[in-house]
């Protein structure tokens, strides 16, 4: 059997360590690769980033010689606009592509949202928004000393995806699966703007739940990119 390396992306506030459930549940063909950022997780001493292309640029850097097995990409939600802008990167350097993108909780990057920034808000209406996103613990809301310690990291990563600037460019010819829960912000027709990115095929697949149903299906996710390959 083949293996396959995935390298994921984290979402806004996630670290190499949000994949834990994802390493443990992965099928014997699938070699999920977290990917980490600066100041978070093992790289907790580093400086922020707070713009998309400068965290697919560190990527690169991470995985630009870690390309001649088969692999692919997974990001959600912030994660998708970084395996966007980095498969461009991979694509522009001539390196070996991806054998498939997988991105989740997110349309297009030619998308826009139709909501006002985030990442300046006053500290109690930025955590109100948090919490309408969910995907943070109640428990860490509510802890003063936690949410000190996650907000910078939250706040630059919504500048990076509320300041991104979607500038169109030649497709890519890489198969794209997009996921999205039923109930979250991000409708059909969005995920299929993908369909401007490559001119391989996209699919659709929604799953029950909010924006992070990721943590609900683990192991039908990581079937589903499995039995792609």
């Amino acid at each position: 059997m083949n293996k396959v390396k995935l390298f994921c992306l984290p979402f806004a506030g996630g670290s190499r360590y949000s994949y834990n459930g994802y390493i443990k549940s992965a099928p014997p063909n699938v070699v999920v690769t977290p990917v980490e950022l600066p100041g978070r997780g093992m790289r907790y001493s580093e400086q922020l980033l707070a713009d998309a292309d400068g965290m697919a640029d560190d990527v690169f850097e991470q995985i630009r010689y870690d390309l001649n097995c088969p692999y692919a990409i997974y990001g959600h939600s912030m994660g998708t606009l970084l395996g966007y802008l980095l498969t461009k990167r991979i694509v522009e350097a001539d390196l070996p592509k991806p054998l498939h993108l997988f991105f989740s909780g997110r349309g297009g990057p030619s998308v826009k949202y139709d909501e006002p920034p985030r990442y300046g808000l006053p500290k109690a209406e930025f955590v109100t928004k948090l919490r309408e996103l969910g995907g943070s613990p109640d428990e860490v809301l509510a802890d003063d000393s936690l949410i000190e310690f996650f907000e910078p990291i939250l706040r630059a990563d919504f500048q990076a995806v509320e300041t991104f600037n979607y500038v169109a460019s030649e497709p890519f010819d890489i198969p794209i699966t997009v996921m999205i829960g039923t109930n979250e912000k991000t409708n059909y027709e969005q995920a299929l703007a993908w369909k401007k990115e490559t001119t391989a095929d996209v699919t659709v697949r929604q799953f029950p739940g909010k924006h992070f149903f990721i943590f609900q299906f683990e192991k039908e996710i990581l079937k589903l990119i499995a039995t792609t390959f």
